[in-house]
């Protein structure tokens, strides 16, 4: 990391009062309300049905008695004693939590300010251990962030992170004097203060500052989906089609759609270019990137407009999206049968006519996974490319691939199914496994070339990562599973405040906070008042969650972990 000065964190921690006008969101294309009203796609004996009338009587019990925000703060209890910072200003009702209030509290301790203007949240507010680049804004750190305050209605900030960024896409970037692609987005900024001059600068990192100098694949994938939360959250379409903001999306779109030596529609990356930001053998095709590549595909595809130049976009866009669907269905998707098939493949097979087309030695299969595997259920892998299937769990990936539908509705419901029956591996004791299982011993070695940091269950190998409660939670909504959800958020409310809201945990079960965590790491606080918000709200979720794509057929009616 570039030794740069801190952050005035008096500045930026000051109170400054935001606009507050209330959401106008419509929901649209999501229209959560009818996916809420109408049964699921397959008649389970277990009792799963889900209909709106029952998901709200079901809250009516849990979550009263139903006080306000603002109803509970003026009364003067200890939870809701006003700080002098700004309260919620949802119009949500539900039993506030004592959480809650410290929850907003503390994001809002974190807000950046430049130029008198709130730009976006620190990575973590923790004086104490080093700053490292933990005092600076991170664009994929940001986005739970940002669905709060849309949530509780508070889109400036939003507004001003959005074009902030747009604003640093357009810089020159070079790295040892080669020069990046003109549609990256920054991996991160922070905002310099110089009290001499009186004068406030941004300085950017694209990956020239990050651990093993990768670039952020990620970043320009959560910025249009962002863009596109912020346009259904407000229902002002007018931030989006600006000549600017278009053209930001289109370099994106120009990267990643890019022709070349490929023979498939996945997105090559180099390790370290998401999340898992540290060497942990997610190069090649890893289901994180592709989930988000096809998620802000389809964004892109609502928010570009139809003149001449978005047009040929558009066109391209929806070529890709039917070979990415096709390709992640048939390929990534690992269920029961699906396993099986791999366990009896033939190799050195040739010609199109080849079952195994990636040439996986069955050999390969890691001994876990038939164990871990249930009998309803399912899930996307991690990686596949030649002779090589990376069979790990990536939760972030499966989440994303529900909220956008890349997974069917049947595959969304056997993802499910394998979050119920693997409960303690992938929840245990504190939601949630960024990925399972963790590697270790010479395959630690290798694979990670012996870092410290990601030693077994610990950090991206296997730890625990409270933001991913948010992303859980917005699956359970829309696969109508809200009490997988409610379990989750009572688990995390168990600890995690206790623990000043650690980054991550450690541990097979989650139960040691991470050794080298931050505290009050902005995106767990934010993670958990998403949740919380969108569980009493369902509605919220359609500025992150898409319908699928009536014309993007699925290659099977059927998920085949509900042949068994």
């Amino acid at each position: 990391m570039s030794p740069i000065a801190a952050i005035d964190v008096s500045n930026n921690g000051s109170v400054k009062s935001l606009e507050t006008t209330g959401s106008i969101f419509e929901i649209e294309d999501s229209d959560i309300l009818k996916l809420l009203e109408r049964p699921r796609p397959i008649n389970i004996e277990r009792k799963r049905s889900f209909d709106e009338r029952s998901f709200n009587s079901e809250l009516s019990i849990t979550l009263s008695p139903r006080l306000s925000y603002r109803n509970h703060l003026e009364i003067g209890s200890p939870a809701g004693r006003r700080s002098g910072h700004n309260t919620p200003l949802s119009g949500c009702y539900f039993e506030l939590h004592p959480m809650v209030a410290e929850a907003w509290e503390s994001l809002r301790r974190s807000l950046v300010y430049h130029r008198g203007q709130p730009v976006g949240t620190l990575a973590a507010l923790d004086h104490s251990m080093e700053e490292l680049n933990y005092d600076q804004v991170f664009v994929r750190d940001f986005v739970p962030s940002a669905l709060a305050f849309l949530m509780n209605g508070e889109h400036e900030v939003v507004k001003n992170f959005i074009l902030k960024t747009l604003h640093l896409q357009s810089w020159e970037k070079r790295i040892d004097q080669f020069k990046l692609g003109e549609g990256v987005m920054p991996a991160s900024f922070k905002v310099l203060h110089k009290p001499e001059k009186n004068i406030e600068t941004l300085i950017a990192d694209f990956g020239e500052s990050a651990i093993g100098r990768v670039a952020p694949v990620d970043s320009g994938f959560w910025w249009i989906i962002l863009l596109r939360a912020y346009t259904k959250s407000t229902g002002d379409s007018s931030l989006a089609e600006r000549p600017d903001c278009q053209r930001g999306m289109r370099l994106i779109l120009t990267l990643c759609l890019s022709e070349g030596f490929e023979t498939f529609p996945t997105l090559l990356c180099a390790d370290g270019c998401c999340m898992i930001d540290r060497r942990m053998g997610v190069y090649g095709y890893p289901i994180e990137i592709q989930a988000l590549f096809f998620m802000a595909l389809r964004c892109a595809s609502i928010l570009l407009k139809h003149d001449e130049e978005g047009k040929e976009f558009i066109e391209r866009i929806v070529s890709r999206l039917h070979a990415l669907s096709y390709h992640m269905r048939s390929y990534f998707w690992l269920d029961l049968k699906q396993l099986n098939d791999i366990y009896r493949y033939k190799t050195e097979e040739y010609s199109h006519t080849a079952v195994n087309k990636f040439n996986v030695m069955p050999d390969s299969l890691p001994d876990w996974v038939f164990d871990f595997m249930p009998t309803r259920g399912g899930y996307f892998i991690g990686n596949v490319s030649p002779a090589r299937m990376d069979f790990r769990w990536f939760c972030l990936g499966n989440c994303v691939a529900i909220l956008s539908s890349l997974a069917t509705p049947e595959q969304a419901s056997a993802i499910m199914d394998l979050i119920e029956s693997r409960w303690e591996e992938l929840v245990g004791e504190m939601p949630l496994k960024i990925c399972y299982p963790a590697i270790e011993n010479h395959e630690w070695r290798i694979v990670t070339g012996c870092d410290p940091k990601n030693t077994r269950w610990s950090y991206h190998n296997g730890g625990s990562w409270p933001v991913l409660l948010w992303l859980l939670t917005a699956a359970c909504i829309k696969t109508g599973r809200p009490q997988i959800a409610r379990r989750a958020i009572e688990l995390t409310e168990t600890r995690l405040s206790k623990d000043h809201w650690p980054e991550y945990y450690d541990g097979k079960l989650g139960r040691f906070v991470g050794k080298q965590a931050r505290k009050f790491q902005t995106w767990s606080i934010a993670g958990y008042l998403v949740a919380k918000m969108m569980l009493e709200d369902p509605s919220h979720l359609g500025m992150i969650s898409l319908e699928e794509d009536k014309q993007m057929k699925p290659l099977v009616k059927r998920s085949a972990s509900w042949t068994c």
